[in-house]
């Protein structure tokens, strides 16, 4: 049976995001990466905790992702921690310069999956949370549970 091309499968996903900031929007990238990279993600050793993405002068650049040293990779392996260009329309980068350049918006790395063969990377607009407004999010889910288990009983 043939492979499904426009399969998406999930390397990695940055929860800590959804905690920490209000997501607005989502745009998707292609980023720049070597072999011995590449194959680690497959792997799945990829980090997206403490990331974000720079724009400055027309480009998008990934900055904190941790991408494991692959094993068998020996003098191709390249820096973990070093920053990766993202590959994104020109009119795609313009908005995001408009849009970051505002009080309290940035751009922070969601998810990590393989498009096909190619290695894309969700990224989203988000704004910072308070405290409080975690503390609503949490009592929010909480009682949502609590919901969804007495629905459960009472169809048993």
């Amino acid at each position: 049976m043939a492979k499904d091309k426009n399969k998406d499968t999930t390397v990695a996903q940055n929860k800590k995001a959804y905690h920490d900031y209000f997501v607005d929007e989502t745009y998707e990238a292609g980023i720049s990466l070597f072999g011995t990279e590449v194959k680690s993600v497959r792997e799945g050793k990829i980090n997206l905790k403490d990331s974000y993405v720079s724009v400055k002068t027309g480009e998008a650049i990934l900055l904190g992702a941790h991408i494991s040293p692959y094993e068998k990779g020996n003098i191709f392996n390249r820096d973990p921690l070093r920053s990766r260009k993202l590959l994104l329309h020109r009119r795609e980068i313009n908005k995001l310069i408009g849009l970051t350049q505002q009080q309290g918006y940035t751009l922070i790395p969601l998810k990590v999956y393989f498009k096909g063969s190619y290695v894309k990377i969700l990224l989203g607009l988000c704004r910072g949370k308070k405290n409080y407004d975690k503390r609503d999010a949490i009592a929010e889910r909480d009682s949502k549970r609590q919901i969804d288990r007495a629905m459960k009983e009472q169809y048993r």
